[in-house]
């Protein structure tokens, strides 16, 4: 299909979506920004009534709050309001935001008005208020942000989330006005990206092509056409249709990567707008090209910022790479991606990969610490270092906030009758039925041990549907309720289904038999793997003067030799001679700042053992 074909059926369809999405809105709140009704088949709770409990995740995304509402307003605002020649109380934030925060502000509205959704926390929606009002003092009377394409792409996210989620009336017409600028100013080039000459890898202007998702979203919420127009000039169908109908384009490689998998959030949005199915087959397509191709094992993409080729390239690039995946940014747009994915097909799983991007991908991340200095590349080598990138306040600063938000709305999907059950992450999330609330409570030591307790409390007995994600790793899953089996088809990659009546106090017991497996990076690389267990990388100590023994690759051989340690989920390794392997093997998510590890292994060159003599002997 070729880019004016796209173009063309976008352009046809459209009038027929915007009748349908004005017969959704009929009957909807005013406050969405939902796809009409006939599109989706799931539904995401959107931030409300879903709270997270303790877990290293709930603490990881309560500290990045707290981070985050400690900066200094004055701050934030000190370089809008110094370009805007107005009294600039505070400081510089500094380093990517030196000239002024941008690149992140509306990233950060976005995040603490999600983040206040899902929580109450009105003393952070006090914050992003007085951000916004204040921010809005320092627009040109016509709309000039003086931003450019990038800064403006968050903004206009930030401040649809201001509307949508606190409940911020200004925030609209703030949008309003800085997009009639926009729709004036911003420079219409949008040359695609290519691998050659260098600078070209996010095209021109940089990233044009991810502008589309939130003036979508914009139109969605607000019914006004003129975001909908403008969302329409930063389509990219030069790049997408690369995907109409094949997952396995010769010539997607060499652009920046994080971006373009962000740019696929435009398209899912596309669809929702103009329910052409186009769309939808483009980021089907696109999603099973980066799981087949460009993924590691643990879920994270694009070393050096790249799309790859598929030639073995992906395995090539743990030789010398240490900027395997841009982390939180490319978290944030795998996450959106599946979650698009999850709610337009039904299908369970998109799901995976979310769970990938949780245990391995943000949800093991550096936590983002004092002056802006926040976790950037993730390190997937066999031998490998966590570490801060070299300056603060950069792009995955505001990623970051966010993704800690998103994992609120990963969790659980609803349909009109059922509930699903998406990540097995400790919450509780309440379902509004006509027929009376639901509350549904998660706990679990997942990943760490094999079993999650549900308990339901609907209002009075009622009959529902409740339906868990059967991970596309899992074998012999196993279903209680009430401490009786369940004989429900529980085939890996789709949703193991429970219908009966539902009383207050039902128990749900889902169990996942943990085993350890070898994963390949790719087909050229048979022998070069990571270690996983269910849905968690686990990696070996690398700071011990030992040789590196090899792990077995016949899984029933792996799991009798890698035992249990002291602590949950920390497992050593005893070879069949009975050698004293010292390096413990840890999930990722457990490695702090410059504990050095191994994720690969070259499992056909292993014992590696550097002080033996030229004949090889020791």
């Amino acid at each position: 299909m070729s880019s004016k074909m796209l173009r063309r059926e976008f352009l046809k369809t459209a009038p027929t979506a915007a009748v349908a999405l004005a017969q959704a809105a009929r009957g909807a709140s005013s406050q969405s920004s939902a796809p009409a009704a006939s599109l989706v088949k799931i539904e995401p709770f959107d931030f409300r009534g879903v709270k997270l409990l303790e877990s290293r995740w709930q603490k990881q995304m309560q500290s990045a709050r707290d981070y985050y509402y400690s900066i200094s307003d004055d701050d934030i605002l000190h370089g809008f309001r110094a370009e805007a020649n107005l009294p600039a109380p505070g400081k510089t934030l500094g380093g990517w935001a030196a000239r002024d925060s941008g690149g992140i502000f509306g990233q950060w509205l976005s995040a603490m008005s999600r983040i206040y959704r899902a929580t109450g926390d009105s003393a952070l929606r006090d914050k992003a208020v007085k951000l916004v009002t204040e921010f809005a003092k320092t627009v040109k009377s016509d709309g000039d942000t003086r931003m450019r394409h990038y800064a403006y792409e968050k903004l206009v996210c930030g401040l649809v989330d201001m509307q949508l989620y606190a409940d911020h009336a200004d925030s609209i017409g703030l949008l309003e006005k800085v997009t009639d600028a926009a729709s004036k100013t911003l420079d219409r080039t949008r040359a695609p990206a290519g691998p050659i000459p260098w600078e070209m890898h996010s095209g021109r202007p940089g990233e044009w092509y991810t502008l589309s998702e939130n003036l979508f979203r914009a139109y969605l919420l607000t019914k006004n056409p003129k975001f909908k127009e403008f969302a329409e000039v930063w389509l990219y169908p030069v790049y997408w249709n690369k995907f109409a109908n094949t997952s396995d384009p010769a010539d997607a490689w060499g652009v920046h990567a994080y971006s373009h998998v962000n740019t696929f959030s435009s398209a899912s949005m596309a669809f929702a707008v103009s329910a052409d199915p186009t769309y939808l087959r483009i980021v089907k397509n696109a999603f099973d090209f980066l799981q087949n191709t460009q993924c590691y094992a643990t879920g994270g993409y694009g070393p050096a910022e790249r799309i790859l080729p598929t030639n073995g390239n992906l395995g090539k690039s743990l030789e010398g790479r240490m900027d395997s995946f841009e982390c939180p940014c490319g978290s944030w747009a795998g996450f959106k991606m599946a979650r698009y994915l999850t709610q337009f097909t039904g299908e369970s799983r998109y799901g995976d990969w979310a769970e990938r991007l949780l245990y391995n991908g943000v949800g093991a991340a550096l936590p983002i610490k004092a002056e802006g200095k926040g976790f950037y590349y993730a390190d997937f080598r066999m031998a490998g270092l966590k570490y801060y990138h070299r300056s603060s306040f950069h792009c995955c600063t505001g990623s970051y906030f966010q993704d800690m938000a998103e994992y609120h709305n990963q969790i659980y999907f609803k349909d009109k009758s059922s509930l699903y059950v998406n990540l097995y992450l400790p919450s509780e999330v309440v379902w509004g039925r006509p027929e009376g609330e639901v509350k549904l409570t998660l706990e679990t030591r997942f990943p760490e041990e094999e079993t999650i307790a549900l308990t339901l409390n609907p209002a009075k007995s009622a009959a529902f549907g409740l339906r868990l994600r059967v991970p596309g790793w899992a074998k012999d899953m196993s279903i209680k309720v009430n401490g009786s089996a369940v004989d429900a088809p529980r085939k890996p990659g789709t949703w193991a289904a429970i219908d009966r009546t539902w009383s207050p106090g039902d128990k749900v017991e889902v169990r996942f038999p943990l085993a350890f497996r070898m994963q390949p990076i790719d087909r050229w690389h048979p022998h070069r793997s990571a270690l996983v267990r269910g849905p968690v990388v686990y990696v070996q100590e690398g700071n011990t003067h030992e040789p590196i023994f090899p792990l077995p690759e016949r899984e029933d051989d792996l799991n009798k030799r890698l035992v249990p340690g002291k602590n949950p989920g920390i497992f050593k390794l005893v070879p069949q001679d009975g050698t004293d392997v010292q390096g413990l093997f840890h999930p990722y998510y457990e490695i702090g700042e410059s504990h050095i590890y191994r994720m690969y292994y070259d499992l056909d060159k292993l014992p590696f053992i550097l002080w033996t003599g030229p004949g090889g002997e020791a």
